[in-house]
């Protein structure tokens, strides 16, 4: 098979499109033909070797979190899955034209959902909707904040939290506004607006999808009892609202998730945007791409 091979760490000229061998799907695994893979934040971190302490790399080696694709082969023992399934998954060595995947984190795409475009679902959307089911503790009428809502994490956090009857608001930047509304939040703030940050009054939760200050600056709009839940760690002055409960959320592969979020994609629940969809070769201009801040996923196309 073809894959996007990386020798070392390194910038995106380290992803190169070469020959590699083919998977072969172990026990309780299956083979998947790729029809998208799609780049995550933390793609780019893996690449220039940012991720060595938890998940060091071998090389050479094939990087990628989401696919999505059509299932050509089994291995021993799985029964759950056939020949020519639609699926998608947080999976793992997913720039490539082929993928082995376990089935215990393999989830079908239903009619109705494109099989390219649900290669942006896994990761992000997981996070988002985990980020609210697991470590917010969010409940019917309780009121949450969710930072970066036009994010694809921000966009699942917002969908599960208004699932769960919760009232939502869209923390967003001020160019962003518009989008936030569009999400069918109850309210959205311009969290770098100082006016409009200082009006807003104190939530249950915040869910937070952002990195620097401004999960430094939402820990005070917390109500004394309430949540801080971020999928970017705990700010460090966390200890000056010892009130408040900080949790640092670490998503994790669950089929469950991505079945509620395909479906939420489905019914038009959730809309994850497509910012740029690029052959799977050019995966290192993809990765340019992405530092400049595109306006949706980018996908990688087999």
């Amino acid at each position: 098979m073809k894959a996007v091979v990386m020798q070392r760490y390194g910038d995106p000229e380290v992803l190169v499109w070469e020959d590699f061998p083919d998977p072969n799907p172990g026990p309780g695994e299956v083979l998947v033909k790729t029809a998208a893979a799609s780049i995550n934040p933390v793609d780019l971190l893996q690449r220039a070797g940012g991720l060595q302490p938890w998940f060091p790399m071998d090389f050479p080696n094939v990087m990628g979190w989401d696919v999505s694709g059509t299932v050509i082969a089994l291995g021993p023992g799985v029964t759950d899955f056939a020949i020519g399934d639609r699926v998608f998954a947080w999976a793992f060595h997913t720039y490539a034209e082929l993928c082995a995947v376990k089935t215990d984190v393999l989830a079908r795409i239903p009619n109705g959902v494109d099989l390219v475009d649900a290669g942006a679902l896994p990761l992000a959307t997981t996070t988002g909707s985990q980020l609210i089911s697991e470590a917010s503790g969010v409940g019917r009428g309780q009121t949450i904040l969710v930072s970066g809502a036009v994010g694809s994490v921000g966009r699942a956090a917002v969908c599960t939290a208004k699932d769960r009857g919760a009232v939502v608001i869209a923390g967003v930047r001020s160019d962003q506004v518009s989008k936030a509304k569009a999400l069918g939040v109850d309210s959205v703030v311009a969290l770098d607006d100082d006016a409009a940050f200082a009006a807003l009054p104190p939530v249950d939760v915040v869910a937070n999808t952002v990195r620097g200050k401004t999960g430094e600056l939402l820990l005070s709009k917390v109500k004394e009892g309430g949540t801080f839940a971020s999928v970017t760690g705990v700010p460090d002055n966390a200890k000056s609202y010892p009130s408040v409960r900080g949790i640092a959320f670490v998503s994790k592969q669950n089929p469950e998730t991505l079945r509620y979020v395909v479906d939420a994609v489905r019914n038009g629940r959730l809309e994850i945007p497509i910012a740029q969809r690029l052959p799977l070769r050019e995966a290192a201009e993809a990765h340019v791409a992405m530092t400049k801040g595109p306006d949706g996923k980018i996908l990688l196309v087999a």
